[in-house]
């Protein structure tokens, strides 16, 4: 598959970032129905069709830009964004085989693999590198071998180990996070790290998520999607970086909504690693303006009554609570018969 890069788009400052009209049809939509609540939604991944789905690690066009971003954040905070406790190494160097052999095979035209033993030779087109190291010293890479091979990546990476029958946050690379803070939650159980999600431990799917993932089997992957709002095409939505783009929710409007607001996709798919039996949950980041989505009328409608329906727990979980109905004003021009929809329903 050829790949037209936007090498040059921005992320902060004057967020040059835009989508092509492919990259908008090839994005994973997360909205099956017109109401939302979490829920496992959890699928074998496979490949499926043409876009996001198709590769084990999905790479699009904003590639290069999202390679310079994550190297600006990590160079600005490095102890922020990228952590890992000492016995991750061997989970380490099995998520950095994982992603490698991976672009070298769905994507060999930017990427090549070879290797002699446990003398490899990585080469990334896109991104002008060219190195020969040894598979299992991490003396012979620039970086940890996580941060190595993940500051190559799109999207944000977390190491899960298994221990006391439990996933515990082991390490982490994270550019990209929704509000939350990498550091704060290495070394948490999985309850721990998933437990302020509203109406979630209620349902009892957090006990049920967490024993399919002890079941899950190298070789085995499963994906799922998981969404939120944010105001601008930023990535770093950290905890940490709160001052730099909490005061943006303020300036939302039912005017300006379509070009301010903008869904988050995150594409997770979950592999259990060979050496280390670890657990890598990559969060894979698309983000779609509303006046990305409206160029897709049925998109724009569903968008609108999930919005409109969603629960006020998860409005205020998510953080959107301060632009919620600016959004759902703005796309309620897509969704005229709403109202008489829900009369007669009722």
């Amino acid at each position: 598959m050829t790949i037209t890069f936007r090498p040059d788009e921005t992320y902060r400052d004057d967020y040059t970032f835009a989508n092509s009209p492919e990259c908008i049809a090839r994005a994973p939509w997360p909205f099956p129905d017109d109401e939302y609540m979490y829920t496992m939604n959890l699928e074998p991944h496979v490949p499926v069709g043409d876009g996001a789905l198709k590769a084990v690690f999905d790479i699009d066009e904003h590639y290069i830009s999202e390679c310079r971003d994550r190297a600006i954040t990590l160079e600005k905070d490095p102890g922020m964004h990228y952590v890992s406790a000492p016995h991750m190494m061997e989970a380490q160097w099995d998520l950095l085989e994982l992603i490698m052999t991976s672009y070298a095979s769905d994507y060999p035209q930017y990427f090549t693999l070879e290797r002699n033993g446990t003398r490899w030779r990585w080469t990334n087109n896109l991104l002008n590198i060219d190195d020969t190291f040894t598979f299992g010293d991490p003396a012979t890479l620039p970086y940890e071998p996580m941060e190595y091979v993940t500051r190559q990546a799109q999207g944000d990476w977390v190491l899960q180990e298994e221990r006391d029958g439990t996933l515990y946050w082991g390490a982490g690379i994270a550019t990209q996070r929704a509000d939350y803070s990498l550091r704060f939650n290495l070394g948490m159980a999985w309850h721990e790290f998933h437990g302020p999600v509203p109406l979630l431990k209620e349902s009892g799917m957090l006990d049920r998520a967490l024993k399919f993932l002890l079941r899950l089997r190298n070789g085995h992957p499963v994906r799922r999607l998981n969404w939120s709002l944010t105001v601008n095409p930023r990535l770093d939505v950290s905890a940490e970086s709160l001052p730099d783009w909490a005061p943006d929710r303020t300036t939302v409007t039912a005017e300006n909504a379509g070009e301010k607001v903008y869904l988050r996709i995150e594409l997770q798919p979950l592999h259990r690693l060979p050496r280390s039996n670890a657990i890598v949950f990559p969060i894979r980041t698309y983000m779609l303006s509303l006046q990305d989505i409206a160029t897709n009328p049925a998109w724009a409608k569903r968008m609108h009554r999930v919005l409109k329906t969603l629960d006020q727990q998860l409005v205020d979980y998510k953080g959107f609570t301060r632009y919620r109905d600016q959004a759902v004003e703005w796309l309620s021009q897509f969704d005229p018969h709403y109202n008489e929809e829900t009369e007669n329903a009722v």
